[in-house]
């Protein structure tokens, strides 16, 4: 097994990379199977923390917007990695929004891994659960304040310790370094008419939205528009004066 890694974890918006922003990058460095440093930042995306994400990770708007804009916060994460493989738990999950990010930020992000979750699922095929949680909960790992990136980073380099003491003679393939894929493809920005349209739309409906609109990608700020006019309307102009026409 590698002893030099960067364990890692993010939290998110969503599950998908493209449609879905960063919230919180944390990362462990290890080093001949030692803690030599750490790495921790909230993401400010300019998109709101969803609730059930709020209620998940206990990020809230007022901490999201104290976070690096999402070009300093990736950057910062690899140069903190260097050329160092990653390891995880699902850690396919966290690259994939670690190399979209990246792709966004005219970055390369490749790198070889060691997933927890699926050492975990070889080597204990008869736990009923391999989360993270459950597998700490396995081991007497003290979690920290779970859903929360660093916390959960130290936690996957921990239980990585627990496994390959208690697997790693007997099943070494296991504990292999593998590749991770994932295709980034970078955003188009948000048009000028985007703008424009969007803005007129949250003034005519006098809608207050906690969101970034320079920094919206062409794709969510269609979403955008198109959840606005589905729930309150159309503008129109009818005789000079401004009329909702409702969906």
């Amino acid at each position: 097994m590698v002893n030099d890694y960067i364990a890692l974890d993010v939290e998110t918006t969503g599950l998908d990379p493209v449609r879905n922003r960063l919230l919180e990058i944390g990362a462990v460095k290890v080093q001949g199977g030692t803690v030599c440093g750490t790495y921790e930042t909230l993401v400010d995306a300019g998109v709101p923390v969803p609730a059930r994400i709020r209620e998940l990770t206990g990020i809230t708007d007022e901490m999201r917007r104290t976070g690096k804009r999402t070009e300093e916060a990736i950057r910062g994460f690899l140069e903190f990695r260097g050329e160092l493989p990653v390891v995880g738990h699902n850690v396919s999950f966290d690259y994939g929004f670690l190399k979209q990010a990246a792709a966004e930020a005219g970055c390369v992000f490749e790198t070889g891994a060691l997933d927890t979750l699926k050492i975990a699922r070889r080597v204990l095929p008869e736990l009923p659960s391999r989360t993270l949680t459950a597998m700490c909960a396995y081991y007497g790992i003290d979690q920290g304040n779970a859903h929360r990136a660093l916390d959960d980073a130290r936690s996957a380099h921990l239980l990585l310790l627990r496994l390959w003491e208690a697997f790693g003679q007997a099943d070494p393939g296991a504990f292999a370094l593998c590749p991770l894929a994932y295709t980034a493809k970078k955003q188009s920005p948000i048009t000028n008419s985007q703008k424009g349209y969007l803005k007129d739309l949250l003034k005519y409906h006098k809608i207050e939205l906690d969101i970034q609109i320079d920094g919206l990608t062409k794709s969510e700020a269609s979403r955008i528009i198109d959840g606005i006019i589905l729930q309150y309307g159309r503008i129109i102009r009818q005789e000079g004066r401004r009329k909702n026409e409702f969906l």
